[in-house]
């Protein structure tokens, strides 16, 4: 008597196999949408809202959680100020994207074909700022190594 073998098939035809099996990984979705989702708000901002808060405002990245139901957008404001104005400028920024965040929301569902509106978050990227200060105090090393020499 033969016995039947009870271990699954090495490989499965490409019918059965499921959508992350064919050589991406699970994480791949997520980035993609959180790519489309920075440019559909960057396009919102820039087009459809009239809030001269927003204004120089550009969104830098996104961030989208794997079940797509929460979604941090990081922003940046160009502008040469800096202090306690570029401090006002941002908490103006927040509260402008605050606000018209249902709009973005239920814009950005429709445009990316989202089942679920994911919940936005809009956060300052400190990013560059950090990697400006990191560069001036490589300045301040350098002139303070060529004066010692």
């Amino acid at each position: 008597m033969k016995r039947e073998s009870t271990k699954k098939a090495a490989h499965a035809p490409r019918s059965l196999r499921s959508r992350a099996d064919d050589g991406r990984t699970e994480a791949s979705r997520p980035v993609r949408v959180a790519a489309q989702l920075r440019q559909e708000v960057a396009r919102l901002v820039g087009r459809d809202l009239a809030d001269p808060r927003l204004e120089g405002l550009v969104i830098s990245n996104a961030w989208i959680s794997a079940d797509l139901r929460l979604a941090k957008v990081f922003f940046r404001i160009a502008t040469t100020s800096e202090g306690a104005e570029l401090d006002t400028r941002k908490k103006d920024a927040e509260k402008a994207l605050e606000r018209a965040s249902g709009r973005v929301r239920k814009a950005v569902t429709a445009r990316l074909g989202l089942r679920v509106a994911p919940e936005l978050r809009f956060l300052y990227d400190e990013g560059q700022d950090a990697r400006n200060r990191i560069e001036q105090l490589l300045d301040e090393v350098k002139r303070d190594a060529s004066k010692g020499a």
